[in-house]
């Protein structure tokens, strides 16, 4: 892996989702990474208050993108989107998967009081995801840190776990590539089969090749498959917190993602 400092993190979350970074705070964060470009790709939902596919915000060109979750048959795996200008069919898909989201943290929310015997001061909205309760969970009077709530209460599989509703990969491929300029696929390491879902980006326009985890485990080298598919490299922090910048695209990187960026959509210099 590149280890020259990113000049743009591709990858973060913000309060729309279940980061703790605002459209406001992000500027801030971002100067103080030395990063000029970032992306924000919160679960299931365009960030409501990024008005164009590419925003600059106090100096900053803030990327109007997406993380969406999809079923590849025997996997799960995560789909990252760029420039986005919704269509009418992403954006009911994208109603449909946050009242599932609402529902489903009504039902962990409900597990977790009624096991624990506490009230989590928590309240289902969209755009609500597991690391909202697990803070909660956290701050509440039982013995729980946030990892413990995740690894013992509502992590896959635990007794307060529910399942979400997520778009077949088909039809996510096809709703973000036809409303986004990019569409990649998110850290291929963190998923338990890589070698399968790596395949999948025969389909997409970029892998994410630099994110801050997993790499320790690779096995399978990714330039080979970029030069097999012909795809960019994306990358970015994940950032659920406020750091941003752990892991991006070094300039080289982010230049040939600039150029295809600015064949589908305006972007500033």
């Amino acid at each position: 892996m590149d280890v020259t400092a990113p000049v743009a993190d591709l990858h973060l979350h913000t309060t729309a989702s279940d980061g703790v970074l605002t459209i406001e705070t992000l500027p801030a964060a971002a100067r103080q990474a030395g990063v000029d470009w970032v992306a924000v790709t919160d679960h299931d939902i365009v960030h409501p208050k990024l008005s164009a596919p590419v925003t600059v915000l106090d100096g900053i060109r803030i990327i109007r993108g997406i993380e969406l979750r999809v079923d590849a048959g025997d996997l799960t795996v995560d789909l990252l989107a760029y420039g986005v200008e919704p269509t009418p069919e992403l954006t009911a898909e994208l109603e449909r998967l946050q009242e599932n989201r609402q529902q489903r943290g009504q039902r962990i929310i409900e597990r977790v009081e009624s096991r624990l015997g506490v009230d989590l001061d928590i309240e289902p909205r969209p755009g609500i995801g597991r690391p909202h309760i697990a803070r909660a969970i956290a701050d509440s009077p039982a013995p729980y840190d946030v990892d413990r709530a995740f690894a013992e209460l509502i992590g896959d599989g635990d007794p307060c776990y529910v399942a979400r509703s997520i778009t077949s990969f088909e039809r996510g491929a096809d709703l973000l590539s036809d409303a986004a300029a990019v569409v990649s696929l998110a850290h291929p390491f963190r998923y338990p089969d890589p070698e399968s879902a790596l395949e999948l980006a025969a389909d997409l326009d970029a892998i994410e090749y630099d994110y801050p985890y997993d790499h320790w485990e690779e096995t399978i080298p990714l330039d080979p498959v970029c030069e097999q598919y012909d795809l960019l490299r994306t990358g970015g922090s994940d950032a659920h917190n406020e750091t941003v910048g752990r892991a991006g695209l070094d300039q080289p990187a982010f230049d040939r993602f600039r150029r295809r960026l600015a064949q589908s959509i305006s972007v500033p210099e």
